[in-house]
């Protein structure tokens, strides 16, 4: 049996997770895996609640940009990310692992709403939790979303899955050669160097609840089961170095 670090983590997905490399929509080899990788973490005993995003649907700033109400263009983005949460739930059961998704908006058809004491009730019951709807109010961003959820529902940890990104770099290793990692860091460094690892609100969330983050390449292998357990991977962003 391996021995796990943590017993109960908040994974953020990022909606460009779900396109397996397209510019949109939703490719369900790539949810198989990282549906798969779940449920071994969770068979190791720990506790798994998912935040979905919604890119790889809907853009809200760029709908900003072409027009739309910046209120209206985040609504629809938290429509997006149910979208996204009832693709990894269906796809979560059929890997057998019993799920439930919550949102933050009401959309009482397909999903529960979100109800703290229940969430931990289904965690502690062994099912995985997935989070839609983002916090339920626009301008706040999946990110803020994620670090509040975590901490609501007492998680250990905040995996947050990057794409071909394996960490936080001080500039932006996919457009600079000299690009130099971080293996550690605490919060207050990565606000005062305004790296991006989430947003500043999310990231002060963190902070105020030392709320240890791992930033990571969800496409390493097994990087989720790796994290989970506490294997060294990505960058971590701590209280203390």
């Amino acid at each position: 049996m391996t021995t796990t670090k943590y017993k109960r983590v908040l994974l953020k997905l990022s909606g460009e997770a779900f396109s397996g490399g397209a510019e949109f929509g939703i490719d369900i080899a790539t949810l198989t895996g990282i549906a798969r990788q779940i449920k071994k973490v969770m068979e190791m005993g720990v506790g798994v609640a998912i935040v979905v995003g919604g890119g790889n649907i809907w853009r809200g700033a760029q709908a900003e940009a072409n027009g739309i109400d910046r209120v209206t263009a985040d609504y629809a983005g938290m429509l997006a990310t149910v979208i996204n949460a009832l693709a990894l739930q269906d796809v979560l059961e059929k890997e057998e692992v019993v799920t439930r998704t919550q949102s933050a908006i009401g959309i009482a058809q397909v999903a529960e709403p979100y109800i703290r004491r229940r969430a931990i009730r289904h965690l502690e019951k062994g099912r995985a939790v997935i989070f839609a709807g983002g916090t339920g109010n626009p301008y706040m961003t999946t990110d803020t979303a994620a670090a509040l959820r975590a901490i609501e529902i007492e998680a250990e940890v905040l995996l947050m899955a990057k794409n071909n990104v394996d960490g936080i770099y001080t500039v932006d290793p996919l457009k600079y050669q000299n690009a130099k990692k971080f293996e550690k860091l605490t919060h207050l460094e990565a606000l005062n160097l305004r790296l991006e690892v989430m947003d500043a609100t999310a990231l002060s969330l963190c902070l105020e609840n030392r709320l240890p983050i791992i930033v990571f390449d969800l496409q390493a292998y097994n990087s989720i089961e790796r994290a989970a357990i506490g294997e060294p991977i990505g960058t971590l962003v701590s209280s203390e170095m």
